[in-house]
């Protein structure tokens, strides 16, 4: 019991370093001796855990993605139907990209490696499904993964490209959601009104709202700290 307590402590201090490094530097900054550095572990015992940096990325996407979607069903509202809740998760990723750009170089990392985007997609599928199931009732679930491989990809296009004075954030949530929700045969009456709803959102105070809520609760889960280090927007 007490190795695995010792390896939990580790586990614990790798992470709350990984996160502090890559929200202060930049994930392709951060190198392996500032993490060994900061965490204060061997390089032994980071490889027993993670193996590399990617394996810490590959923990904290899947934290985030488990509470992403709950989090924007508390966005839309109980009430509405799940076609907003995906309008509302969706407009949520991308607009954390604009608070930071070494949050917005997070979220590019793993929607580009191979095995971190591949559970994202096979995440993703299971809610496309329940979702827009009932658009398109002759898809199964395996339709809807080789589905996300092309909304992923918007997704990840759409992050890429910062907004400026002219691709303004409400611009670039318009042209995103539009594509995303034709492409799952969402009638065009229904998505005006969603268009219409995400249009009075404020996502940026929510975005912020969500990213504070989302790092309070994997500071919880693993029992550290992160005071003061949040991106403000």
């Amino acid at each position: 019991m007490a190795v695995r307590s010792d390896g939990l402590q580790t586990k614990k201090r790798i992470l709350q370093a990984c996160v502090r490094l890559f929200l202060e530097n930049g994930y392709h900054q951060t190198t392996m001796l500032q993490i060994l550095r900061e965490a204060k572990v061997s390089s032994s015992s980071f490889q027993n855990l993670f193996h590399s940096k990617d394996g810490v990325l590959m923990e904290l996407v899947g934290f985030m993605y488990e509470n992403q979607f709950g989090m924007a069903r508390s966005v839309a509202g109980e009430a509405l139907p799940p076609v907003y809740v995906y309008a509302a998760e969706t407009a949520l990723q991308i607009t954390l990209t604009e608070l930071n750009e070494n949050l917005r170089e997070i979220y590019l990392e793993a929607y580009t490696q191979e095995r971190v985007l591949d559970y994202i997609q096979r995440a993703t599928a299971k809610e496309l499904y329940r979702i827009f199931g009932s658009y398109q009732p002759e898809l199964t679930e395996q339709d809807f993964y080789e589905l996300e491989f092309g909304s992923a990809g918007l997704m990840r296009g759409y992050m890429a490209n910062p907004c400026t004075e002219d691709f303004t954030l409400e611009r670039k949530l318009n042209k995103f959601v539009t594509l995303a929700l034709r492409g799952y045969k969402v009638p065009e009456d229904e998505l005006q009104k969603v268009l219409t709803f995400l249009a009075g959102l404020d996502m940026r105070s929510i975005a912020q709202s969500v990213m504070e809520e989302l790092f309070r609760r994997l500071a919880m889960h693993y029992d550290f700290s992160l005071d003061g280090l949040l991106p403000q927007g």
